[in-house]
């Protein structure tokens, strides 16, 4: 696997509202567990679609691997110009540092969001150049976008050879009862 989508909630779909929330911690160390072992065997691309929640945690786990991997390559490709546009102040400064970081910045739409086509069109171009995706998604917590990606990401898989790894909700709270003990120690 050479290119590898990375996507998954929203941070609103999580409950979510500010980038000092403990989960975030969590969430990045359940990606950097699955990314590790994947970049050593040949990764060399992490996509995502940029949106503010899993996606730009992602890139900023990516963005910290590059220092151990140098070879590796971290890139958002958005549906459409400006999608932080409308974001809060302080996610958009979160977003514009991240962008200094990573090897690729695309949109699918030179234009302002204008529709759903713009969306779709974004999807296609990512699984179309990505060989597996690396999903935050659990059908049993909540529903949110992610299952969108679940859906086509298994319609590939019949088609070809297209890997799904899931990131659970249990994990993240595996994760998060392993650094409390740790902090209590």
């Amino acid at each position: 696997m050479k290119n590898l989508l990375v996507t998954g909630y929203r941070a609103h779909e999580l409950q979510i509202f500010n980038q000092k929330h403990v989960g975030i911690g969590y969430i990045q160390k359940a990606i950097e567990n699955r990314l590790r072992p994947l970049i050593e065997e040949g990764l060399e691309w992490m996509i995502t679609p940029g949106q503010y929640g899993v996606d730009l945690w992602a890139i900023e786990v990516g963005i910290a691997l590059k220092a151990d991997y140098p070879h590796f390559r971290v890139s958002i490709m958005t549906a459409y110009m400006n999608p932080d546009e409308k974001w809060k102040e302080d996610k958009q400064d979160y977003y514009q540092k991240l962008l200094k970081g990573v090897d690729y910045y695309g949109s699918v739409s030179k234009e302002p969001y204008s529709g759903g086509w713009q969306l779709r069109a974004r999807d296609d171009l990512l699984f179309r150049k990505t060989d597996g995706i690396l999903l935050f998604y659990d059908e049993d917590a909540a529903e949110g976008s992610p299952r969108f990606y679940k859906e086509r990401a298994l319609k590939k898989q019949m088609e070809a050879e297209y890997p799904i790894i899931g990131i659970s909700s249990e994990e993240i709270q595996s994760i998060a009862e392993e650094e409390n003990l740790r902090y209590m120690e």
